[in-house]
């Protein structure tokens, strides 16, 4: 018996489609030499591949918002405290591992320009002012297009505030678990994607999600047998640290 016999909606391995690749962070363990995540040299590595899109994520400190995952410094940007205590100042101060500060989100968009869609995950509260501002400033200096755009965050409320204020930007709804109402929680506010946890994904989830129109993006997928696993769940693309990996994968398909 295969795993198609047991689960019949499941696509059959001889079906395989290639996954549309999302350069988490940056991508920051692609080839032999590292780079610091959500650094603007991982990003334009990236981007030398073609990926389909980059993640990063989001703080807004004084207005502006600056490009960096954690809450607390001194993993990957130097100095310590919680980001959103301390002044913009000081932060602009501190330095990445490459010698970089701390990106702005109006440089990743002239790095990434129309190369890849752009994926911004809100982290810090009252995010979406910014947002709007600089994206609004962005698209109108440039003749850009929101269409580049898609913003995800595991807090639904900004979420739903960027529907409100930037309904044109697609909305990636974050979640680690398996709800009990499974997608329903993306309905209200009208997503694109449903970006779920590798950790926490069934067949059920993501025929759910498929059954409401959404695109089934799943984080952190590094490794060729889960690539293979959410590929037989007809997953939709994935966030990696190894675009480089994943892009070789999908030849092979």
């Amino acid at each position: 018996m295969t795993s198609s016999d047991i689960h019949p909606n499941r696509p059959h391995p001889n079906q395989r489609h290639p996954l549309l690749c999302i350069a988490h962070r940056g991508g920051p363990q692609m080839g032999p030499v590292p780079l610091p995540e959500n650094s603007l040299a991982a990003i334009a590595r990236a981007l030398t591949l073609g990926v389909y899109a980059v993640e990063i994520d989001v703080f807004q400190i004084e207005g502006e918002l600056l490009v960096t995952h954690d809450r607390r410094l001194g993993r990957v940007v130097s100095g310590q405290g919680i980001i959103t205590e301390q002044p913009l100042r000081y932060l602009r101060e501190q330095r990445l591992e490459n010698g970089e500060p701390i990106p702005t989100l109006r440089q990743v968009l002239e790095l990434v320009g129309d190369k890849a869609l752009l994926n911004i995950e809100i982290k810090g509260q009252n995010s979406v002012p910014a947002l709007k501002h600089i994206l609004q400033d962005y698209i109108a200096s440039h003749q850009g297009n929101y269409e580049q755009y898609a913003v995800s965050s595991f807090d639904h409320q900004q979420l739903h505030q960027c529907l409100r204020e930037l309904p044109q930007v697609k909305r990636g709804v974050l979640i680690e678990g398996i709800p009990l109402d499974y997608a329903a929680c993306c309905e209200s506010l009208k997503a694109y994607s449903f970006n779920t946890h590798l950790s926490f994904l069934s067949l059920e989830l993501i025929q759910d999600a498929q059954k409401r129109g959404l695109k089934n993006w799943v984080y952190t997928v590094n490794h060729t047998e889960d690539w293979q696993y959410v590929q037989a769940l007809g997953v939709d693309a994935v966030f990696t640290d190894k675009p480089d990996k994943l892009m070789e994968f999908n030849r092979s398909c």
